[in-house]
């Protein structure tokens, strides 16, 4: 039987502090406060009052990290700040319920990468389905209200020098921009193409396979913070393995050691990062 003790002890190994305005707490004091409630949070049972307590502060008191990482992309404009921030919060919750202080890495090291990886996601789901330039994607609202124009005026689709007047542009931008306007959307791969005689063709079937290297884009924004958390001599011998592609003999040399611990070495690195790949899949 736990003794009243034990029980106070117990009680307070628990206790979690309270702060009146937790997003109004400097991001350094935020750095060593976020630890006291990440060990708080690590011992109380999930879906309690107080667990939730925990973790909506953890929240508000790094809230700095997300407009520190929206701070790099706001030249996409005012307009999209909100939302850009918006998205940012998601991958901040995602770095809190993820991150271990056993890890022994910084929270804000760990939670950086979630939170860029988020925002670069939105814009890759929500922005052109191919990158160009800036001032073409500027070009394209330019050459739409152009055309516009001159097919009201002139009754009839314009010429690439009627569109290049109008906008007092040269020709080959015009053209640039013509051209840069197809990658604001795409078309599904799925999509029927027009007079195919079963008129069952896909456009997939007339521009090559998918690429397998596609879907290891994932894998590897999820395993960069993880190796981050890596000892630099663990980095290290992955950098040289998997980068520089030496051989495990070539890696025992720089580290003077034989090649079977080296072998057991990288074993054992592999097994802790499929270990995590596992668990944040």
């Amino acid at each position: 039987m736990m003794t009243t003790t034990t029980a106070q002890t117990a009680e307070q190994a628990v206790d979690v502090p309270k702060i009146a305005d937790p997003s109004k707490v400097a991001p350094k004091d935020a750095r060593e406060l976020s630890k006291t409630f990440f060990d708080r949070l690590a011992a109380l049972e999930e879906g309690t009052p107080e667990y939730q307590y925990a973790r909506n502060t953890l929240i508000e008191m790094n809230m700095s990290l997300v407009r520190y990482a929206a701070g790099r992309f706001r030249s996409r404009g005012p307009e999209e700040m909100e939302d850009i921030v918006q998205v940012g919060m998601v991958g901040l919750i995602k770095a809190i319920d993820r991150f271990e202080l056993s890890r022994q890495v910084e929270f804000t090291t760990f939670a950086i990468p979630y939170i860029v990886g988020e925002i670069k996601r939105f814009f890759r789901d929500t922005s052109w389905a191919v990158h160009v330039p800036r001032r073409l994607q500027e070009a394209r609202v330019q050459l739409a209200h152009a055309n516009e124009e001159l097919r009201s005026r002139l009754g009839r689709a314009p010429t690439t020098e009627e569109l290049a007047e109008l906008m007092s542009l040269p020709e080959e931008e015009v053209v640039e921009a013509q051209l840069a306007s197809n990658g604001y959307q795409s078309s599904s791969l799925d999509a029927a193409l027009n007079g195919s005689e079963d008129g069952e063709a896909a456009l997939a079937d007339v521009i090559g396979d998918e690429d397998a290297a596609l879907g290891l884009v994932e894998d590897f924004h999820a395993l960069a913070p993880m190796i981050a958390e890596l000892e630099e001599r663990d980095r290290r011998i992955i950098h040289w393995r998997f980068v520089e592609e030496l051989t495990q003999a070539e890696i025992g040399e720089r580290l003077g050691v034989s090649q079977m611990h080296v072998s057991r070495l990288i074993s054992r690195l592999l097994a802790r990062l499929r270990e995590g790949m596992l668990s944040t899949g």
